[in-house]
């Protein structure tokens, strides 16, 4: 999977400027970037949700900026993904919730669609939960169940976008074990996209930093910590002073207060 000098932009902003990175098959790949930096838009130049104004997006040596509607939905047949919150349909069981992907894209007779189903399920600990609506389920226990229907189809690659957000200690450290155990398990490639760094570093065997619109570094989690780059150190050590502004750019604060305000006139 390789992205090569992509520029996407939203409006006049300006999101990606030149943006670099590949992801090797079989790995676990981190991206990782403050809020802002378009980690969920790369997950959908990736998918073909949006197209770069420049530059080229490959994913399973398809160009997919070059395909057509039915070639970009057969590729992503070939993907599975973890929603960052993840929407899980509300009117749905647990096990139908895992059975939709299958039910729309198979013809499988019911009894193998049923074991296919428990399998994916038992993978991620929650079987004995197939009747519970989501409703009743955790945080952690709605994310597993996400995982599940994200594997049932036995996709070559899984996208995880920010899958340790809202989780408790507990569930976050069975997520992680699972995107471990599962990358392992099935050979498949993993993209996780996250700003949580311990967590992530953990199992990720590469990963990416995005800043200004690039991904200004790249390593294991042991290279990047050790970076003297300061826009590395500051993400990677939390840091609030950096070149990473916390603000979002905009005109001189103290003027934009005086600016079109008649104070006196306003305390009368």
């Amino acid at each position: 999977m390789d992205v090569r000098n992509a520029r996407y932009s939203v409006g006049s902003r300006r999101i990606f400027d030149g943006l670099d990175l590949t992801v090797a098959r079989g790995s676990i790949t981190a991206v990782m970037g403050p809020s802002g930096t378009g980690k969920t838009t790369l997950l959908r130049l990736l998918t073909g949700q949006v197209r770069p104004e420049a530059g080229t997006v490959t994913v399973l040596g398809q160009d997919v900026v070059a395909l057509r509607r039915p070639e970009l939905f057969a590729l992503r047949r070939r993907m599975g993904v973890l929603f960052q919150h993840g929407a899980l349909l509300t009117d749905l069981d647990v096990f139908e919730n895992v059975a939709f992907p299958v039910r729309e894209n198979t013809r499988l007779p019911e009894p193998v669609l049923r074991r296919l189903v428990l399998m994916k399920l038992e993978a991620v600990g929650l079987r004995g939960a197939e009747k519970l609506m989501p409703q009743e389920l955790s945080g952690g226990m709605a994310r597993r169940v996400a995982l599940a229907r994200a594997i049932v189809m036995d996709p070559e690659i899984l996208i995880y976008d920010e899958p340790f957000v809202g989780l408790d200690p507990i569930s976050m450290g069975i997520v992680v074990r699972l995107i471990k155990r599962l990358n392992d398990a099935l050979g498949i490639t993993s993209i996780v996209v996250s700003h949580d760094v311990a967590e992530v570093g953990s199992i990720a065997d590469y990963s990416y930093l995005l800043a200004g619109g690039r991904a200004v570094a790249g390593g294991t989690t042991a290279e990047l910590n050790a970076s003297a780059e300061p826009a590395v150190r500051q993400f990677m050590q939390g840091s609030a002073e950096g070149p990473v502004s916390f603000h979002y750019p905009a005109a001189d604060y103290h003027q934009a207060l005086l600016d079109g305000a008649d104070l006196a006139g306003a305390l009368r």
